[in-house]
């Protein structure tokens, strides 16, 4: 047999140094620490859900794993200088829903495309906003709400945590859904919301329900709902929209981790299965739903396809409810 011929030989050569090196970066990673990003200030539902992930990775494989919060420009801020970053495995963000889904509606231009831009990894949870009454409000279920709301068009008002957040869009489904009319009241998050319903300014607000929920064990509010499609962990016997006379009705907000796209397949499978370990292990499970995030761990693919899928429905709402992008 004649032997190859030198072309081919330098072929068969740099297939092989290729192999034996993309093993080699799977066997060495992670050797050195590992960045994970949050887009929010610290001590909030992003920071909750990432920290216990940061500390099973870094006891897991022996490499300090510390979180970078990176706030500002409607979560963007952190979200770009992610996309910016090497994809070796070495930085990494825990999303919450605007920063891949909700801001492609709202915003003409953006830095980044969350599609293109970034390699999904897993779908860590869901929490469902919280449809909260004060006490003062005669409607106590959800088509109470719509037969008094029918009856006052404009009279009523539901503050959110903010334009643009998935409590703002669950408030204006409602109105679309409902044939109802309820003037939004932004704040700068669920404190300053908690503040006004608990008071008595605000007769409604949609908000997130780990701060709500001793308020409504406590009598001060009225939780009429939750704008998930399945009734929460945490919360099980408050009913869901869905189930209140709109059938389909669901809008949760969702935290995901990403990594820079394109990145190298063996670092890659390393990282998400030992995410998806993490995840999905009694202790996380438990500490989440404290928190009334009911998790989930899912395949990359999975993400995938729910953040496209999230993208189309909010777009849809956007359209329904007038809301026209920045």
């Amino acid at each position: 047999m004649s032997a190859a011929p030198k072309w081919l030989c330098r072929i068969m050569v740099a297939m092989a140094a290729g192999g034996i090196a993309g093993l080699g970066a799977a066997q060495g990673y992670p050797a050195k620490p590992i960045r994970f990003v949050i887009t929010y200030p610290t001590g909030g539902g992003s920071d909750y859900t990432v920290r216990p992930i940061a500390q099973k990775l870094s006891e897991h494989w022996g490499q300090p794993v510390f979180v970078d919060s990176r706030p500002g420009g409607s979560a963007m801020i952190g979200t770009d200088f992610v996309v910016k970053s090497s994809p070796d495995g070495y930085t990494l963000m825990l999303s919450a829903s605007s920063e891949v889904s909700m801001n492609v509606v709202l915003f003409k231009k953006m830095a980044y495309d969350p599609v293109r831009d970034l390699q999904p990894l897993t779908l860590v949870g869901t929490t469902p906003p919280l449809l909260l009454a004060h006490p003062s409000l005669p409607a106590k279920t959800i088509r109470e709400l719509v037969a008094l709301a029918r009856s006052k068009p404009g009279a009523l008002s539901y503050g959110s945590i903010g334009t643009g957040t998935p409590q703002h869009f669950a408030g204006e489904l409602m109105k679309t859904t409902f044939g109802i009319d309820m003037v939004h009241v932004p704040y700068k998050g669920a404190a300053p919301a908690l503040i006004d319903i608990v008071g008595g300014h605000v007769p409604l607000a949609l908000t997130a329900p780990t701060t709500a929920i001793p308020h409504v064990k406590a009598g001060r509010l009225r939780a009429l709902a939750v704008t998930s499609e399945k009734r929460s962990g945490a919360m099980p016997e408050v009913p869901t929209v869905a189930e209140s006379g709109a059938p389909g009705f669901n809008i949760v907000q969702w935290y995901a981790i990403w990594m820079p796209a394109k990145p190298q397949k063996d670092v890659f499978e390393k990282l998400q299965g030992e995410l998806v370990r993490i995840i999905q292990s009694p202790d996380y499970r438990q500490r989440q739903l404290d928190v009334a995030t009911d998790v989930v761990g899912s395949s990359a693919e999975f993400l995938a396809s729910h953040q496209k899928t999230e993208i189309e429905k909010y777009r849809k709402i956007a359209t329904a409810a007038g809301i026209t992008p920045e």
